[in-house]
């Protein structure tokens, strides 16, 4: 996307890329497919002044240091191969080091232990290390080193591999050997906007001027600026994110994640309080998979009470719980299910777990930060005026969605302008969903399906 100095954007390209699954439990992406969409997207429009990258944070992998040739896939944020190795460190009582240090729990869906099992299974791997060849490192890494050659990755990203310490915003030798990743393979640690180097497109360079995480992106581009301001984004899953300015909060009996929100070149790091939900959208798509339904628009309104008022829940734990659980062990569960049930009654359930399970997030970062004002919420499922609705009522506030739908690439682009006023996205289309029936009351359903998920 490009946007200009006014905040009027034009979308240049969406490449699809393959979601790849080798075995049970297992995602991955092929690095180069995700390089060549991305050289051809800059080439596509090689007229800019400046770049901005923003990555799926979580996701990981491994290269040569000279040929800048990937040796290993991108193991995505929702790969759990690890989770052996997790349990391992769980019983051998690492948990306590690693939330001290990163403000994060032993869990695969952080990049340590994806990067550990590059360096123990990929047998390229082990002989570059030895050969002081290999690369370790999250995508923007390699997207960076790749185009500019610059080794380099930001604090945000950092800040969600569970080898950086949160207090210092360096690499911890004492974890880098906990998970076994060899601290010398890592990138350097940047702000998140500066010089992260020039491409080269259309005979220009053209200097990337900032990197950071999607959601952290996200956050910026919603305006969110003061300590309390929240968004929520609804994508493959749902990531929630409130800022606590200059203080880091600790809240790992909630489930919640101090993390950066971002660091403005010379300026002091910002911080937020995350909590995310697994499954998001996944369950949209899952459930349109098993033929409940065939277009997105026969669940956009649904006749009748909410499937929640007729005990009708579902937990969408289809990978797992999240933020505030941290289980894995749970299973997707509908409660409820009768001769009457309807497969679109099982789809209005589906929705309606998902805004339960924002509100248990966004209900336990309320106990750390007053939330202030509305909800501001962005992604895929913010289309679905059911949801927003339910979202509201369920949350009983105001929830606000923005007409700028692309606020994560707006965000990156505000990032990237070496400038600092603000610009605000040139949409009159904002709809604020305000509170009607208060769905509230029926938490308790759907806590007691949440304990029944986790059981199973």
């Amino acid at each position: 996307m490009v946007v200009d100095n006014h905040g009027a954007t034009t979308r240049i390209d969406a490449i699809e890329h393959r979601q790849i699954y080798p075995q049970p439990g297992w995602v991955e992406h092929d690095p180069e497919e995700l390089i060549s969409n991305i050289r051809t997207s800059i080439d596509n429009n090689s007229d800019v002044t400046c770049i901005g990258i923003d990555n799926q944070g979580e996701s990981c992998l491994a290269w040569h240091s000279e040929t800048k040739e990937a040796i290993s896939p991108v193991i995505v944020w929702q790969d759990t191969r690890t989770q052996d190795a997790i349990t391992k460190l769980k019983a051998d009582g690492a948990e306590d080091i690693v939330l001290e240090k990163t403000g994060l729990p032993l869990d695969p869906y952080f990049s340590a232990a994806k990067l550990a099992w590059i360096v123990q299974s990929i047998p390229d791997a082990k002989q570059h290390l030895k050969e002081g060849k290999l690369r370790l490192g999250t995508t923007d890494a390699f997207f960076l080193d790749r185009l500019t050659g610059n080794f380099v990755t930001d604090i945000t990203t950092a800040s969600r591999t569970s080898l950086m310490n949160l207090e210092s915003g360096q690499w911890d030798e004492e974890l880098c050997r906990l998970f076994g990743v060899p601290i010398e393979a890592l990138p350097a640690i940047r702000p998140t906007t500066g010089d992260f180097g020039a491409v080269q497109s259309g005979g220009k360079h053209i200097p990337i001027t900032a990197s950071i995480v999607d959601q952290q992106a996200a956050l910026y581009g919603h305006g969110c600026r003061g300590k309390g301001d929240a968004k929520v984004t609804f994508g493959t899953g749902a990531f929630a994110l409130t800022l606590t300015g200059e203080k880091i909060f600790r809240a790992p009996e909630k489930g919640l994640l101090p993390t950066v929100a971002w660091q403005l070149s010379g300026g002091k790091p910002v911080y937020a309080l995350d909590g995310g939900v697994y499954c998001a959208s996944s369950a949209i798509n899952w459930a349109r998979s098993l033929g409940l339904f065939r277009d997105i628009s026969e669940i956009n309104a649904f006749e009748g009470p909410s499937a929640i008022e007729r005990k009708l829940a579902f937990v969408p734990a289809l990978t797992g719980l999240a933020c505030p659980h941290w289980d894995r062990s749970a299973a997707g569960l509908w409660i409820g299910l009768t001769l009457d049930t309807t497969p679109l009654d099982m789809v209005q359930a589906v929705i309606e777990g998902i805004a339960f399970r924002a509100a248990e997030v966004l209900s336990a970062m309320s106990a750390y930060v007053q939330i202030s004002g509305a909800i501001s919420i962005d992604g895929g499922m913010t289309a679905n005026p059911y949801f927003c609705q339910f979202l509201a009522d369920t949350l009983e506030r105001d929830v606000a969605v923005p007409g700028m739908r692309e606020l994560t690439a707006f965000g990156t682009a505000m990032l990237a302008r070496r400038d600092d006023s603000e610009m605000k996205p040139q949409s009159h289309d904002d709809i604020t969903y305000r509170p009607g029936q208060n769905t509230g009351e029926f938490r308790g359903r759907f806590d007691d399906a949440i304990s029944r998920s986790r059981a199973w």
